[in-house]
C-alpha cells in the first residue's frame, strides 16, 4: 500500500461515514474501526524495512512548474507516530461505539474523527514542509469541529473557538517559519532541510526561523504561555479528548520539535527557548492539576505537564535526552489514553465527573478502578510501570547535564518538584475517586461497570503499560531504537532499558518524589476537608482564559471604534473612500518613482474608433445624469457603455474577451435590475434651496474624483502600452497551444491547460461567493422604512422605478421596454441552449468555452424568470444551483486528480484521438471535462445569486404589501372618523 493511501483512506471513509444514516451507529463505527485498523496493520507491515534503516519515499507530481509536489516520507519516527495515530485511533473508535449516545449525530462524529485522523497521518508522513503545514492547519480545523461537536453547549463552542484561534495563529507563524527555513536550506523537502542543519544554525535568519517554528509548536502542544486553551477543549466528548491528548493533536508540537531536532537544536537560543518553555509548562501544569475538581480537567493539566517534560528533554541539546523524549511520547500515549477512557466510563456510568461527588467507586466498578489505578501509577512514575522508566531517564538527564552551575543545580530540583506534583494529582485521581465511603445521593446515577467491549481498549493499553514496565528491552527496545534514530540524526547514543540500574541519584529523586507527593496529597486533602483550597493558590488571579477573552474583547472594541470612525452604511461613501485611498497610493508611488512614456511606435489615429469611444463616454455621462430621474434608463445607458468596451475588444482582435464581456454585461444588467428594488424611494416633498443644492455639490465632488482616478488609469495604461516588451510570454503560448494543449484558441487553452490551476482557484472563489450571497439573503429581511408603500408611490413622479416595487412588474417593465413578447422568450430557450452548447464545444479552437457557455445558459434561464416568474420556472424547470456548483467543483477536481492517478502532474492535459463510424476522427482533450466543470459551476453560481435576489424581492414585496394594507386600513379608518366629525 503506498503511503499516499494511508493518508487518503481516512478522508474517503470520512465522506462515506457522513453519508450513512444517523441510526447506523454500528456501521459507522465498524467502518471507522476497519479503516484505522487496516492502515495500522499496513504501517506495522513496513516495520522490518524501517528497522533496517530504509526511508520509504513516495512522490506524486502536483505542480512541478511551481516546485510543488505531493511528497510522502516514512522513517522510524514517522512510523512511530503512524502507529500511535492509527492504533490508538482504532481503540478510540471501539470505545466511542459504546460511549456515544444514540441521540447524538453519530455520522457527523465519525466523519470528523476520520478526517482528523487523515490530517494527522498527513502531517506525520509529509516529506515537504509546506505540505506538512497544510495538513497541520487541517488538524486545527477538524479538531475545532470535534471539540465543538456538542455545539448546543456554550462551553463547547467557546472551547472550540479558543483552540482554533490559538492553534490557527500558531500555524500561520509556522508557515512563515517554514518559508524562511526553505529559503535557508534551498529546498522545502524534509530530507534537504534535515541535511542542512549546519547551514541553518549559522545563518543570519536562524533566530527568526526558530522563533516562528517554535510558536507553531508551542501553540499546538499547549506550552507556556499558550497552555490555557487545552483544558477548555475538555468540552469535547471523552473519546475525542482521549484521542487528542494521547496520540494526536497536542502531540504535534513535540512531534515538530523532534522532527526538526537535527536541523534546529544544538544552539543557545534553542536551549533557552525550548528548555525554558518546557520547564515552565512542566511545573505550571502539574501544580494546577492538583487543584482541579473535574476528572478531565485534572487529566488535561497533567497532559500539559507531561508535554512540558517532553519539551524540556528536547531542549537540553542532548541526544540521550532526545531518546528519552521519544520514549516518554510512547509511554504517555498509553497511560493517558487509558486514563481518559476510565474518566469517560465514570462519567458515562455515574453521570458526573466532579471529584467532590465521587467516592468509593472501586467497590462498584472494580475492573475499571483497577485499570485506572495502574494507569495513574504509571503516570506518577511508580516502579515496574512504563512511566517510571522514561521518568528515570528524564531525572538522569537533568542530573548529568553539562551547563552553567545554576542550571546544573536548578534542573534536578525542577524535575523532582514536577515529580512531586505528578504523584499528588495521580493520588488524588485514585484515592478521592475509588476509595473512601460510597457515593452519596448527589451522584445522578448508580455507578456500575460498563459493557465489556467499552472497557477492552483501556485494558489493552494498561496491559502495554505493565509489559513495557516489566520487560522494556524485550517489548519496546527495537521500536524505541528505530523511532529515536532519525531524531538524533542517525547515530544512537548508548542507553539502557533495564528496570534496575542500582542505587543512584535518579532513583533517589524518584523516591523523594513518591514520598513528598504522597505527603503533599495528604496535606491538600486536609485543606479541602477544612473548606480551603477552592481555587488554585497563587495562580487563580492569572487565568489564561480570562486574559485571552479580555484581549479578544479589547480587539473587538478597537474594531468597533475604528468602524464607527471610518465606516459608513452608505455605499457611495465607501466607494469614495476606496477610490481616494487608491488614488493616494498611486500618486505616492509615482512621486517616488516617476513613470515615463516608452518608445514604442503608436498606431495611426482612427476616427471610427474615436467615434465609438465618444458614444461610450456619452452613454456613461448620460447614465450618471439619468440616475436622478429615471433609474431604468440609466441602467440601459450604462449597458451601452459596456457594449462599447465589447466593441473595443473586437477592434483589438480579442473575440474571447468581447464575447465574455457581452454576456457578463447582460447578466450584470439583470442583476442590477433586481438590485434596484432595494434603493430608497424618492419623495416629492418640497425642499429648501440648500437641500436641493447639496446633491449637486456631492455629484461635483464625485465627478472630480472619478475624473482624477480615470485620468490616472488612462495615463498609466498609456505609459505601459507605449513601452516595448522584449520578454513577452505571448510567443510561448502561441507556439505551444496546439502541440501541447491540443487547441488553436490560445486564450481557452491557457485557461483550461497552462493556467488551469488558476482557473480552478477562480471558480472555487466564485462558488464560495455564490453560496455566501445565498446564505446572507436567506436571513435578510428589509426594514419597514425601506419598503415602498402605495402612498409613497403616489407622492413621487412616475419615472419607471415604481414598477420595480414588484419584481414581476419590474421584469415585465424591462421586457416591455425591449419589446420582447413572453411567448418568444419561452421559445428562445431551446435556441439559447443550442447556442450555449455550440460555444462550449468550439471553445478549444474558436472563441467560446465553458465560462461563456455557462453565462449564455444562465441568460436563457433568467429570461424565463423575467417573463414567467420564479414560481413558474421552478415548477416547470427543475434547477438546483447548489448541485450544479458541487458538480462543477467535483468535475474540475476529478479531472486534475485523474492525471495524478495516471502518474502525471495535476491537471496535465491529454488528447484522445477517437475514430467514430459516422463522425470520423474526433479529438477529445481531457481539458473538455475540466471545462465542463467550469460550465456547471458558472451556471450554478449565476443562477443561485440571481434567483436568491428574485426570491428575496418577492418575499419583501409580499411583506410590504401586507404592511401597506395595514396602513391603508388605518388611513381609511382615520378618514372615516374625520368625515363623521365633519358631518357632526
Amino acid at each position: 500500500m503506498p503511503l499516499a493511501l494511508l493518508v487518503a483512506l481516512p478522508f474517503v471513509a470520512s465522506v462515506i461515514a457522513a453519508l450513512l444514516p444517523s441510526n447506523a451507529r454500528n456501521r459507522e463505527s465498524t467502518l471507522a474501526g476497519l479503516v484505522a485498523l487496516g492502515c495500522a496493520v499496513q504501517a506495522a507491515w513496513l516495520f522490518p524495512r524501517i528497522a533496517g534503516g530504509e526511508v520509504i519515499h513516495q512522490n506524486i507530481h502536483w505542480i512541478p512548474s511551481l516546485g510543488l509536489d505531493l511528497s510522502f516520507r516514512m522513517d522510524g519516527f514517522a512510523w512511530l507516530f503512524c502507529m500511535l495515530v492509527l492504533g490508538i485511533g482504532a481503540l478510540v473508535v471501539l470505545y466511542a461505539r459504546y460511549y456515544m449516545s444514540s441521540s447524538d449525530p453519530v455520522p457527523r462524529f465519525f466523519a470528523f474523527f476520520l478526517a482528523f485522523m487523515g490530517a494527522m497521518v498527513g502531517v506525520v508522513l509529509s516529506g515537504n514542509l509546506i505540505q506538512m503545514v497544510l495538513f497541520w492547519e487541517l488538524t486545527s480545523l477538524f479538531s475545532f469541529l470535534l471539540i465543538g461537536y456538542w455545539h448546543h453547549r456554550r462551553d463547547a463552542r467557546r472551547g472550540a473557538r479558543m483552540a482554533l484561534t490559538v492553534t490557527g495563529a500558531g500555524g500561520l507563524c509556522l508557515l512563515v517559519g517554514v518559508l524562511v527555513l526553505g529559503r535557508i536550506a534551498g529546498s522545502y523537502e524534509l530530507d534537504a532541510v534535515l541535511a542542512a542543519g549546519d547551514r541553518i544554525r549559522t545563518h543570519a535568519l536562524y533566530p527568526l526561523a526558530l522563533v516562528l517554528v517554535l510558536l507553531g509548536a508551542f501553540t499546538k502542544s499547549a506550552q507556556f504561555p499558550f497552555h490555557f486553551w487545552l483544558p477548555r477543549a475538555m468540552a469535547a466528548p471523552t473519546p475525542v479528548s482521549a484521542y487528542l491528548h494521547s496520540a494526536t493533536m497536542v502531540k504535534l508540537g513535540v512531534f515538530l520539535m523532534a522532527r526538526l531536532w537535527p536541523a534546529l537544536s544544538g544552539t543557545e537560543p534553542w536551549f533557552w527557548l525550548v528548555g525554558g518553555a518546557g520547564a515552565a509548562t512542566l511545573l505550571l501544569g502539574g501544580y494546577i492539576a492538583m487543584f482541579q475538581r473535574d476528572l478531565k480537567a485534572l487529566l488535561a493539566y497533567s497532559t500539559i505537564s507531561h508535554l512540558g517534560l517532553i519539551t524540556l528533554l528536547l531542549g537540553l541539546n542532548s541526544p540521550l535526552a532526545a531518546v528519552a523524549a521519544v520514549f516518554h511520547i510512547m509511554n504517555h500515549a498509553t497511560f493517558k489514553a487509558s486514563l481518559f477512557m476510565a474518566a469517560g466510563i465514570i462519567d458515562h456510568e455515574s453521570g458526573t465527573r466532579d471529584i467532590r461527588k465521587l467516592s468509593g467507586l472501586l467497590r462498584l466498578m472494580p475492573i475499571t478502578g483497577t485499570l485506572a489505578i495502574i494507569a495513574s501509577a504509571s503516570m506518577a512514575g511508580v516502579p515496574l510501570l512504563n512511566g517510571f522508566l522514561s521518568k528515570e531517564m528524564f531525572f538522569a538527564e537533568t542530573v548529568f547535564i553539562q551547563a552553567t552551575p545554576w542550571v546544573n543545580r536548578s534542573l534536578p530540583v525542577i524535575a523532582t518538584l514536577a515529580g512531586v506534583f505528578s504523584v499528588a494529582y495521580s493520588a488524588r485521581f485514585v484515592f478521592d475517586v475509588f476509595f473512601g465511603p460510597p457515593c452519596g445521593p448527589e451522584v445522578p446515577k448508580q455507578p456500575h461497570e460498563p459493557p465489556h467491549w467499552m472497557r477492552v481498549p483501556a485494558e489493552l493499553l494498561v496491559l502495554v503499560c505493565l509489559v513495557v514496565g516489566v520487560a522494556p528491552a524485550w517489548s519496546v527496545g527495537a521500536f524505541l531504537a528505530t523511532s529515536a534514530r532519525p531524531v538524533v540524526g542517525g547515530t544512537l547514543p548508548e542507553y539502557s532499558l533495564a528496570v534496575w540500574h542500582g542505587f543512584n541519584l535518579p532513583l533517589l529523586m524518584s523516591f523523594i518524589a513518591l514520598a513528598c507527593g504522597g505527603g503533599l496529597y495528604l496535606l491538600q486533602r486536609r485543606g479541602r476537608a477544612r473548606g480551603a483550597l477552592e481555587h488554585t493558590p497563587l495562580l487563580h488571579p492569572f487565568d489564561g482564559q480570562r486574559l485571552f477573552e479580555n484581549v479578544l474583547a479589547r480587539l473587538s472594541e478597537a474594531g468597533r471604534r475604528s468602524r464607527r470612525l471610518l465606516g459608513t452604511r452608505r455605499l457611495q461613501t465607501q466607494l469614495l473612500l476606496m477610490v481616494l485611498v487608491a488614488v493616494a497610493g498611486a500618486a505616492a508611488s509615482l512621486w517616488l518613482v516617476p513613470a515615463q512614456r516608452g518608445t514604442r511606435e503608436l498606431l495611426p489615429f482612427s476616427p471610427m474608433f474615436a467615434m465609438t469611444w465618444l458614444i461610450g463616454c456619452t452613454c456613461a455621462i448620460a447614465a450618471a445624469w439619468q440616475a436622478k430621474f429615471h433609474r431604468l434608463a440609466s441602467l440601459m445607458l450604462a449597458a451601452g457603455a459596456g457594449l462599447v468596451c465589447c466593441t473595443t475588444y473586437i477592434w483589438f482582435s480579442a473575440p474571447d474577451l468581447a464575447l465574455t464581456q457581452l454576456v457578463v454585461e447582460t447578466v450584470t444588467t439583470v442583476l442590477i435590475l433586481l438590485g434596484l428594488r432595494w434603493l430608497p424611494m424618492r419623495t416629492a416633498k418640497p425642499q429648501p434651496m440648500r437641500a436641493r443644492l447639496r446633491p449637486w455639490g456631492r455629484r461635483g465632488r464625485d465627478l472630480v474624483v472619478a475624473g482624477a482616478a480615470g485620468s490616472g488609469m488612462a495615463a498609466l495604461a498609456w505609459v505601459m502600452m507605449t513601452r516595448p516588451f522584449p520578454q513577452s510570454i505571448s510567443p510561448f503560448f502561441l507556439e505551444h497551444a496546439l502541440p501541447q494543449g491540443g487547441g488553436t484558441n490560445v486564450v481557452n487553452v491557457m485557461l483550461v491547460d497552462f493556467r488551469g490551476f488558476d482557473t480552478f482557484g477562480e471558480i472555487t472563489v466564485l462558488g464560495i461567493v455564490a453560496l455566501t450571497v445565498y446564505a446572507l439573503l436567506r436571513r435578510f429581511r428589509p426594514a419597514p422604512e425601506s419598503m415602498a408603500l402605495p402612498s409613497q408611490q403616489r407622492a413621487q413622479p412616475d419615472d419607471g422605478s415604481s414598477d420595480l416595487l414588484n419584481p414581476r412588474r419590474a421584469t415585465d417593465t424591462a421586457v416591455g421596454y425591449l419589446m420582447v413578447p413572453a411567448v418568444l422568450v419561452r421559445l428562445l430557450l431551446p435556441l439559447a441552449v443550442l447556442v450555449s452548447i455550440y460555444f462550449f464545444m468550439r471553445g478549444h479552437n474558436q472563441p467560446g468555452g465553458g465560462f461563456v457557455a455557462g453565462l449564455v445558459m444562465s441568460v436563457a434561464l433568467l429570461l424565463q424568470f423575467i417573463v414567467s416568474g420564479t414560481e413558474w420556472v421552478e415548477e416547470h424547470l427543475r434547477i438546483y444551483p447548489r448541485r450544479w456548483i458541487a458538480a462543477g467543483l467535483l468535475l474540475a477536481l476529478g479531472t486534475g486528480a485523474g492525471s495524478i492517478v495516471l502518474g502525471y502532474p495535476f491537471l496535465t492535459t491529454h488528447t484522445a484521438h477517437l475514430h467514430l463510424p459516422v463522425l470520423g476522427e474526433v479529438h477529445v482533450p481531457s481539458a473538455l471535462f475540466f471545462d465542463s466543470g467550469v460550465f456547471a459551476l458558472v451556471l450554478g453560481a449565476t443562477m443561485l445569486i440571481l434567483t436568491a435576489l428574485a426570491h428575496q424581492s418577492i418575499r419583501s414585496h409580499r411583506w410590504s404589501e401586507e404592511q401597506a394594507e395595514k396602513i391603508a386600513e388605518a388611513e381609511r379608518a382615520r378618514d372615516d372618523v374625520a368625515t363623521a366629525r365633519g358631518g357632526v
